[in-house]
């Protein structure tokens, strides 16, 4: 969110076209990205101002020639959203590379640990002037947060992620303190009191897909917390039918009293054989080694472990799931009962990097509310 807003700021100041952040997600889910929220507030933006992915119809504009999208913190569209790829004309991520080169767009991807940190590379280096405590506070927020407050012990934070970090210390020396700003947003995203089982894997979730689905959300909270929910594998059951998915990775993430992190993991899948096969793989990768260690849990379609390599995030287990995929491709996993192939729509999935449902009807918001909008953001002290 914050590279969307931030690097749409900088090109509105650089050229003299609309540009806006769009955020890749339903307006109704932004309720589930706490961290945002909290942030937004402090920083004084409304979230009036945002702009939604239901919200915009993108077909309809690439349609007339009038759109040109910048991907922020991803550098491949997936297949549902493979039509936009010609109005694709910059690229600023910090994942692995997949994009095909095209020299019709600009590439800057980096395995720093936020992608807010090249955004502010962008903008010290192009537009420095722009730059003032409000929009410093965004980037830095979104960086001590990505970098787990610029510990290196927790394998995230780069010296580029460090050096812009100072930078912008040096030259806003009232941002907040790094470490009380960190534990504030660390509390806000791991705020899931209120949460459904649905919204809590909705809340911070990557869906990667080949021949089936396969959903990986991080949870906050111990899997001892979570599998004492009442009839949590009807409801792991029913959030995968109604969004198409085949399998589901569960990684938490909590901490001791001394802050050093836990890491468990949990696979779900009605189909024993599909559940088997991803674990075994994971148990036997070596690129990262999870270092996985069962643990028993009384519920018959969940196989569970602790996970040693602390340092192994969804970012590394993502690479892993995607090389199961592509080793499994055309061995579809069957669903509950049954061998044959599943009618479900495809997955409407809250992150660009692996999909996003479409509006294919009419946009929820008028030009004139566009315009309205683009307006109040230009006069916002960004």
């Amino acid at each position: 969110m914050v590279s969307a807003l931030a690097f749409a700021y900088f090109l509105s100041k650089v050229s003299d076209t609309v540009t806006l952040p769009l955020l890749n997600i339903p307006q109704s889910e932004l309720v589930l990205r706490s961290d945002n929220v909290f942030l937004l507030r402090q920083a004084g933006l409304s979230p009036e101002l945002l702009i939604f992915r239901d919200q915009l119809d993108l077909r309809a504009l690439e349609r007339a020639g009038r759109l040109r999208l910048t991907l922020v913190d991803h550098n491949v569209l997936p297949s549902s959203d493979s039509y936009l790829e010609e109005a694709v004309v910059e690229v600023i991520d910090h994942h692995l590379l997949e994009r095909e080169p095209n020299p019709t767009c600009s590439v800057t991807v980096e395995m720093v640990g936020s992608c807010a940190t090249l955004v502010t590379e962008h903008i010290i280096q192009k537009a420095p002037e722009i730059l003032d405590q409000q929009l410093a506070q965004l980037l830095y927020a979104a960086m001590v947060l990505d970098c787990v407050n610029m510990d290196p012990a927790a394998g995230k934070v780069t010296p580029k992620d460090s050096q812009y970090a100072a930078a912008l210390e040096r030259r806003f020396p009232t941002l907040p303190p790094r470490g009380a700003l960190f534990q504030s947003l660390q509390n806000a995203k791991f705020d899931v009191s209120g949460l459904n089982t649905e919204q809590m894997i909705l809340k911070d979730m990557k869906v990667v897909s080949e021949t089936f689905n396969v959903a990986i959300s991080v949870l906050y909270i111990t899997l001892e917390e979570f599998f004492q929910r009442v009839g949590l594998e009807a409801e792991l059951s029913s959030c995968c039918q109604k969004f198409g998915f085949d399998l589901l990775i569960l990684m938490t993430i909590s901490f001791t009293e001394s802050r050093e992190p836990i890491r468990e993991l949990a696979v779900f899948s009605q189909s024993s054989r599909c559940r088997e096969q991803v674990c075994q793989f994971l148990e036997q990768s070596c690129s990262p080694a999870l270092d996985l260690r069962p643990i028993s849990t009384p519920l018959p379609h969940i196989s569970a472990y602790h996970q040693g390599n602390r340092l192994a995030s969804r970012k590394k287990l993502l690479p892993l799931v995607k090389a199961f995929l592509k080793e499994q491709s055309g061995d579809r996993c069957p669903g509950p009962g049954e061998e044959e192939e599943s009618d479900v729509p495809p997955t409407p999935m809250n992150s660009l990097v692996e999909g996003c449902p479409l509006n294919e009807g009419l946009p929820q918001i008028s030009a004139q509310d566009l315009q309205e909008k683009f307006s109040k953001l230009e006069g916002v002290d960004l």
